[in-house]
């Protein structure tokens, strides 16, 4: 497995990262069983996990940090905070109030001292950036922290947060973790270049697009059921006619990746990895076998042809609809900003 840098940081990782998402109450609940998975990742190259405090409410990251006993130097780890992780009002968002004490809670669960990369999961309109890379600048100079990222920002956002930092004298993002996949490609236009100039590195997301790119639905497909789709049915409902544009190009997709000789597992991770722009693409398996067939993809190139072909099928920079993107900004989401 060729190693590669993260941004400009000199810090070197495997182009797959392993995801911790499905490793607890929302996946995998067998504790032993996912830390054997953990164990087969590490064994088999990979040197980055990514976890997020609100993945299990904790439980991911107890999980992870019971695997890396023994091995917590040899790994990069990386978590997020920013989503809803209580009742309380403010057990959430981007404030320093919060952002600090999460940082606390995970390196408790994690038993860990430090976090390698510790990313705001979500945009967050309310707070002023500032208060935001403030937060994180204590964290890294009490040395809780090594690197400080953003997840799901959009390209205007991540200028914003670089400009903030350079101007007041704050630690910067130096990672950006997008929704990026064959289906999901709105990143292109803007946030991978913007990441490119910055020398930022791009871990992201659901490159198999949620179980779209797994081959579990194809045409003739009249409902889709997984643990996602109840979760959220924007991305399933195949009612929605962006659901159904994408099922009618898995079946396009499929068929190129059969023509080149993959798995069409194989050929998602490696349309992902082949932007320039990415660092490595997160993995994020609930079973031994779902970590097997993904691992080969780190070593799979892509011709100029089928990559073409994935372009005639899915445009360049397009999403199927906003469900896809993992954040609206306001202007989208909200009709009372669009509204008077």
């Amino acid at each position: 497995m060729e190693y590669r840098t993260l941004g400009r940081t000199g810090v070197q990782v495997s182009p797959l990262c392993l995801g911790a998402m499905m490793f607890g109450v929302m996946g995998n609940q067998d504790h032993d069983d996912s830390i054997r998975i953990i164990h087969a990742a590490l064994d088999a190259g990979i040197n980055f996990v990514d976890t997020a405090d609100v993945y299990s409410l904790g439980e991911s990251e107890q999980i992870v940090g019971k695997a890396l006993i023994g091995r917590r130097d040899d790994v990069v780890l990386a978590t997020k905070a920013h989503m809803p992780m209580g009742q309380d009002r403010n057990m959430q968002g981007s404030s320093r109030r919060w952002l600090i004490r999460a940082c606390e809670d995970s390196l408790r669960r994690l038993g860990t001292d430090h976090i390698d990369l510790y990313q705001v999961h979500r945009p967050d309109p309310q707070v002023d950036v500032d208060e935001t890379l403030g937060a994180l600048s204590d964290l890294i100079h009490q040395g809780k922290i090594r690197y400080a990222g953003s997840s799901t920002f959009p390209g205007s956002e991540i200028v914003e947060a670089q400009w903030v930092a350079d101007h007041r004298g704050r630690e910067r993002f130096r990672c950006e973790q997008p929704p990026y996949s064959m289906l999901v490609r709105a990143i292109e236009a803007d946030v991978l270049p913007t990441c490119q100039r910055y020398g930022m590195g791009v871990i992201p997301w659901s490159p198999l697009a949620g179980g779209w790119l797994s081959g579990r639905w194809r045409a003739g497909t009249t409902e889709i059921e997984s643990t996602r789709s109840a979760r959220l049915p924007g991305r399933y409902d195949l009612s929605e006619p962006g659901n159904q544009r994408k099922l009618e190009a898995v079946e396009q997709l499929a068929q190129v990746a059969e023509e080149a000789g993959l798995s069409l597992i194989h050929l998602a991770i490696a349309f992902v990895l082949n932007h320039p722009a990415v660092t490595a693409a997160i993995i994020g398996p609930r079973t031994m076998e779902h970590l097997e067939s993904q691992l080969g993809a780190a070593d799979v190139a892509l011709s100029s042809d089928v990559l073409d072909r994935i372009d005639k099928i899915v445009p360049p920079g397009t999403n199927f609809s906003w469900a896809d993107a993992g954040w609206a900004p306001p202007g989208v989401s909200n009709p009372k900003e669009r509204r008077r």
